[in-house]
C-alpha cells in the first residue's frame, strides 16, 4: 500500500515552481497565502453582486499528545491523511488549505447560509473522527471548527478569517467536536473577553487580585489540616468576576504566569502567620507545567516570603499533566527535591492513565467534586470513589474529597475510608484576614475542649 507521505511527496512534485510559495510542503495543499488569495479573488469577483459564501477553519483536538505518543513521523502521517480526507470531501467549487501546524481551512463559494455551512462542516468533523492508520497501530482524534459567512462588500479576507478564528476559539472553549458560526453573540462575547483581559492585565500589574483560602479538614475530627489558595477578583467596572471566567482567559492570553506568582506571593505571606502544622495548597495551570522557569519562580517567591517549602502542596490536574508529560515530570521532580508535596487534582475526570500513577509519584489525590456530588444517589460514582480510595491506599497516597456540601456526603466518605475533605460544609473561601480569624477561633475552641 502506498504511504500517505509518499503520495503527498508525489503530489508536490507536480506543483510548478511558481506555486511553491502558495503550497504546504507536507500535504501538498494550498497554504495560508493561497487561502487568503482565493478569498480576495472571490470577493473581487462578487464586487458588483456580493452573494454570500462561507469559510471554515478546522483545528484538530488534542493533536500534540498524539504527536508526542506516536512520534513526529506518525504525526506527519496523520496530517497527510487528514489532508487527503478533506480534499476528497470537496465538491468542484470548494477548496481546502493547510494554514497552521494542525489547522486547516475550507472555502465554500456556493454555501449561502449558516445552516448549510454547519451541515457541510459537521460532515467534515465526522469524517475526521474515523481512526487513522499509523503503521501497525491506530490513532483517534477529533476536530473543532469555526465558520464565517461573507455578507458585505466591506469585509476583506483578513476580516473574514479573523471572524472564523474567533468562532473557532469559542468552539474550542465549549468542548471537543464543536462547530460554531460567527454571530453577533460571539462578537459580543469576544468583546467581553477582550475587556476582561485588559482589566485583568491591569489588576495583576497593580496587585489587585486577591488570595482567598478554603479549609481542608480531617473528616473524622473536623480539624483543619490545611488551606487551599484560590484567586478572587473584583474589578471597579466589571464587579465580581468569577474565576471560571478570568482563569481561562488568563491561561489563553498568557497572563496566568504573572497571576499565579501574585497569588502565591500573597498566599505565602498570609500563611506565615498560620499554625506551623497547617499546609498551604496551591494550583498550577497546564501552561505552567510546560514552562521550565516555573520551579525557579516558585522557589524564588518562597525564599522572599520566608515560607517553608515543606508546608507547600502544589496541585496539578490530569489535563495539565498530559499536555507535556516530560516537562511536567521535570518540574515536579525539581519541586519535590525542595520538600514541596505534589497533589493530583480533579482525579477521575481527565485523560491520564493509571500507569501514570505508577510512573510519576504523587503525595495526594483529590477526588473530583463531580463524583462527590452524586455519591448519595449514583452507584457508579460510589464505586469509582471506593476504587480510588483502594488504589491510593495500595500506593500509599493520601486522599482528599472535594466539593463536600452535606453531612450525609461526609458520613458516606468516612464510611468508605476517606480521611480528608474540602467543601462548603467546612467553609467557603474567604480572604486572608477572615481566614486568620477562623484559625484563631478554631484554636480557641480546641483549647477549651482540651481544658475540659
Amino acid at each position: 500500500m502506498t504511504s500517505p507521505l509518499r503520495s503527498a511527496r508525489e503530489e508536490r512534485q507536480n506543483v510548478g515552481l511558481a506555486d511553491l510559495a502558495f503550497t504546504d510542503s507536507l500535504t501538498g495543499l494550498g497554504n495560508s497565502r493561497r487561502f487568503h488569495d482565493k478569498i480576495e479573488r472571490l470577493i473581487a469577483q462578487r464586487a458588483d453582486d456580493p452573494a454570500p459564501f462561507a469559510i471554515a477553519i478546522i483545528d484538530l483536538d488534542g493533536f500534540k499528545p498524539i504527536n508526542d505518543h506516536f512520534g513526529r513521523r506518525a504525526g506527519d502521517e496523520i496530517l497527510v491523511q487528514v489532508a487527503m480526507r478533506l480534499r476528497a470531501s470537496m465538491d468542484s467549487h470548494s477548496s481546502v488549505a493547510r494554514i497552521g501546524a494542525d489547522e486547516f481551512a475550507v472555502l465554500y463559494p456556493m454555501v449561502f447560509s449558516e445552516d448549510a455551512a454547519l451541515d457541510r462542516v459537521n460532515t467534515l468533523i465526522e469524517i475526521l473522527s474515523a481512526p487513522y492508520d499509523v503503521g501497525e497501530r491506530m490513532a483517534r482524534l477529533s476536530a473543532s471548527s469555526g465558520c464565517a459567512l461573507y455578507s458585505s462588500s466591506d469585509e476583506s479576507a483578513s476580516v473574514l478569517i479573523n471572524k472564523a478564528e474567533t468562532a473557532l476559539y469559542h468552539a474550542k472553549r465549549a468542548g471537543r467536536r464543536r462547530v460554531l458560526v460567527y454571530s453577533g453573540e460571539i462578537e459580543a462575547a469576544a468583546k467581553y473577553t477582550t475587556h476582561v483581559e485588559q482589566a485583568l492585565r491591569r489588576a495583576v500589574a497593580a496587585g489587585e487580585v486577591q488570595a482567598f483560602f478554603q479549609p481542608i479538614v480531617d473528616l473524622q475530627t473536623r480539624n483543619t489540616i490545611g488551606l487551599e489558595a484560590l484567586a478572587r477578583w473584583t474589578d471597579p467596572d466589571l464587579g465580581i468576576v468569577s474565576p471560571t471566567i478570568f482563569i481561562p482567559i488568563a491561561e489563553e492570553r498568557g497572563i496566568i504566569g504573572a497571576l499565579s506568582q501574585l497569588i502565591l506571593r500573597k498566599a505565602t505571606e498570609a500563611a506565615r502567620s498560620w499554625p506551623q502544622e497547617l499546609f498551604l495548597s496551591f494550583n498550577l495551570s497546564p501552561s505552567q507545567l510546560v514552562d521550565q522557569n516555573t520551579g525557579l519562580h516558585i522557589l524564588s517567591i518562597l525564599e522572599k516570603t520566608g515560607f517553608d517549602p515543606r508546608r507547600l502542596e502544589i496541585e496539578i490536574t490530569e489535563t495539565g499533566l498530559m499536555t507535556d508529560p516530560a516537562s511536567a515530570e521535570k518540574i515536579i521532580n525539581e519541586l519535590r527535591l525542595c520538600g514541596i508535596k505534589i497533589s493530583l487534582d480533579d482525579f477521575g475526570t481527565g485523560q491520564s492513565s493509571l500507569g501514570r500513577l505508577r510512573d510519576m509519584r504523587f503525595d495526594k489525590i483529590k477526588i473530583d467534586r463531580a463524583f462527590v456530588s452524586s455519591i448519595l444517589d449514583d452507584r457508579p460514582s460510589e464505586h469509582i470513589i471506593k476504587a480510588i480510595l483502594a488504589l491510593c491506599d495500595g500506593l500509599g497516597m493520601e486522599v482528599v474529597a472535594e466539593g463536600i456540601e452535606t453531612e450525609a456526603q461526609a458520613d458516606k466518605l468516612i464510611k468508605f475510608g476517606c480521611r480528608g475533605g474540602q467543601g462548603y460544609l467546612f467553609g467557603k473561601p474567604v480572604d486572608a484576614d477572615a481566614t486568620l480569624a477562623y484559625l484563631r477561633d478554631a484554636a480557641f475552641v480546641a483549647r477549651r475542649a482540651f481544658a475540659r
